[in-house]
């Protein structure tokens, strides 16, 4: 628990210099949405007209003004209204928000049933066909941009073989397979290595040999004692997953036109709708401090020698 709170105290002054740093960036994008608006209508606005719908948005303050009086309102759990579509920021964001998760937990259940089995696969049978053969699917996987997999999937599962539907209209699992195959693909060829690398570290080391001369079966080697140490690294590379897939995938939410956060920041973005991006951007730190913390935790529960370090340096 003490560990926790200090942990949670250290990021709260992240989390501000976060919100103020994409606040500047936004306002310093050279154009905001009030121009967006007059720019995307084609017609002919005079300059009166223009200051006079700015400052009904309150984009005529100087800067300090609008980041602390948007600052806050989000204290008081205000995330403000929308620019483009006037609804609430926050009402937005969670009608949103399950397009995402469900698309999340679909992408890391598929990269968990790819990746774990065919990184153990690769190092028990090192330097081998069956090593070879997942190590050049894993290369080719992972040179290959989402976008690309994406327009693929499209033209072979959705054009030709008309299995799934090209643009995503409903929350199933038809609709989301083609976006959970385009994360998947990428995120199973790089983590694949990683779960390779980490069983080759642990079988080389004497216990392996120790238990082997025991008589202990292979098997039971591989999943009580070594999969046991790779959790610290699987649970890495699935925490940074998460954190990037409930963030939204911008590209592939886009192509696929799935209702998500990610083609949500993407629309405003185009549109300069300032509280939505704010709001997308405290969503985006929430999730990694949060994770990297429930990551942090989880070291201490799984590895008893971080637990003896921290309570030295105590």
């Amino acid at each position: 628990m003490k560990y926790s709170i200090k942990r949670i105290l250290q990021l709260i002054p992240i989390l501000i210099a976060i919100t103020f740093l994409s606040f500047a960036m936004m306002r310093l994008a050279g154009s905001d949405v009030v121009e967006q608006k007059m720019l995307n209508t084609g017609q002919v606005v005079s300059e009166a007209q223009l200051q006079a719908a700015k400052a009904e948005l309150g984009l005529d303050k100087p800067f300090l003004i609008q980041y602390f009086v948007w600052f806050g309102k989000l204290l008081h759990g205000d995330m403000g209204v929308s620019y483009v579509s006037g609804k609430d920021v926050f009402e937005t964001f969670i009608s949103k928000l399950p397009a995402t998760l469900f698309l999340t937990v679909t992408s890391i259940l598929l990269t968990i049933v790819i990746s774990i089995p065919l990184g153990i696969i690769s190092a028990v049978y090192k330097n081998r066909v069956w090593d070879y053969l997942i190590r050049f699917i894993s290369f080719i996987g992972n040179s290959m941009p989402n976008f690309f997999v994406s327009l693929v999937l499209m033209y072979l599962l959705g054009i030709k073989l008309g299995w799934f539907p090209i643009i995503s209209k409903d929350m199933t699992l038809g609709s989301v397979a083609m976006p959970t195959f385009t994360l998947a693909i990428a995120m199973s060829a790089k983590y694949l290595r990683q779960v390779r690398a980490t069983v080759l570290d642990e079988l080389s080391k004497d216990y392996i040999l120790g238990a082997k001369s025991r008589g202990v079966k292979f098997p039971v080697i591989l999943w009580k004692s070594v999969m046991r140490e790779c959790l610290v690294t699987i649970i890495t590379l699935l925490a940074l997953s998460i954190g990037s897939l409930l963030g939204g995938t911008a590209i592939v939410e886009s192509i696929f036109m799935w209702d998500g956060v990610g083609k949500m920041a993407v629309d405003a973005i185009n549109m300069r709708d300032y509280p939505i991006i704010q709001a997308y951007v405290m969503w985006m730190a929430i999730i990694y401090v949060t994770v990297n913390l429930i990551t942090d935790l989880s070291y201490r529960l799984l590895d008893p020698r971080i637990r003896l370090e921290d309570t030295c340096n105590d």
